[in-house]
């Protein structure tokens, strides 16, 4: 009875360390997320719901972000927990930008 008990313990442990694994191995990145919002830049000017000047604006903005953030780790060698989530905030600004944008009703001819 003992020994059940301890190989259910066992599976049980070894369950919860993979779903944490796996939680952490497709946890979104910084870079990730940059290069998710230039696409729905990109895709939004080849679609045509985004004009010229709303995907220049926005291309621009990114650029800012990103120039950033890549600041922030060259500066002291370190991407800090502060600094990310100063980017973060950030990523989520532009992406409300990005829906905003491409759901107005503005559209390319």
């Amino acid at each position: 009875m003992r020994s059940r008990v301890i190989r259910s313990m066992a599976i049980a442990a070894c369950a919860l360390t993979l779903s944490v694994s796996a939680a952490w191995a497709h946890k979104p990145t910084v870079k990730n997320r940059q290069g998710r919002q230039v696409g729905r830049i990109h895709q939004g000017a080849a679609s045509g719901s985004l004009t010229r000047r709303e995907a220049h604006r926005l291309g621009h903005n990114q650029a800012r972000i990103h120039r950033s953030i890549r600041h922030d780790r060259r500066d002291g060698g370190v991407f800090t927990p502060r600094e990310r989530v100063k980017a973060q905030k950030k990523l989520n600004k532009q992406s409300g930008a990005i829906y905003k944008q491409k759901h107005d009703d503005q559209t390319r001819p």
